[in-house]
């Protein structure tokens, strides 16, 4: 798992004076959930950027004035209008303490539906997953090369290592959407175009 370094200070007031004033001079202010006690901090709104601002999913290395712990954001808090951030809520984590993050989906490989004229449409980019830190996933990956037209995957049909989803097993992850021209087709009739589709590609 990608791993981001925070150093951040511990807040020596509370209050939201005192956190409005950070917030003013840049800086984003937090507490860490999990441990003995909380852990109120704060650190450069900049320093969130590869771990917000972006799909992935990672860990965070927190340093707090030398004290280090190992996190995952819990929650943020976003201003309505100007979209600033504006609070962070971390969760410690612990090598034997199972934790939950959504971790994006990936399709690999080039699907025969998408070859035959299909799209391939990634309905839910994200899942839901359990697992111990050590075994959390950066990524889920789905080989759709396989995928034909009109036809989808499911979160019960992916493999599973060491970790279990918690999005309902019914829920559809990827699909093939029907081209226009094949809309209202039987399956029988989706699966002759395609293969007709394949035989004139390989004549070529």
């Amino acid at each position: 798992m990608r791993e981001v370094e925070i150093i951040g200070f511990k807040r020596a007031n509370l209050g939201r004076a005192e956190a409005n004033r950070l917030r003013a001079e840049g800086n984003v202010p937090g507490v860490l959930y999990g441990g003995d006690e909380q852990v109120h901090f704060y650190a450069p709104a900049i320093q969130f950027r590869p771990v917000l601002y972006t799909p992935e999913a990672c860990f965070i290395k927190l340093n707090i004035e030398g004290t280090e712990y190992r996190a995952i954001v819990q929650e943020s808090q976003w201003h309505p209008v100007s979209e600033a951030l504006l609070h962070v809520d971390l969760l410690q984590l612990f090598a034997g303490k199972p934790i939950k993050m959504d971790i994006p989906v990936r399709a690999t490989g080039n699907a025969i539906g998408v070859k035959n004229g299909g799209t391939l449409i990634l309905k839910n980019p994200r899942l839901k997953v359990k697992a111990l830190p050590k075994n959390m996933p950066e990524v889920i990956e789905i080989d759709v090369t396989n995928l034909r037209i009109g036809k989808s995957i499911k979160v019960g049909q992916l493999p599973t290592d060491n970790f279990e989803f918690l999005t309902s097993s019914l829920v559809t992850v990827v699909n093939i959407a029907i081209p226009r021209a094949l809309r209202g087709k039987s399956a029988e009739e989706l699966e002759a175009a395609e293969n007709e589709a394949e035989e004139e590609a390989s004549a070529e």
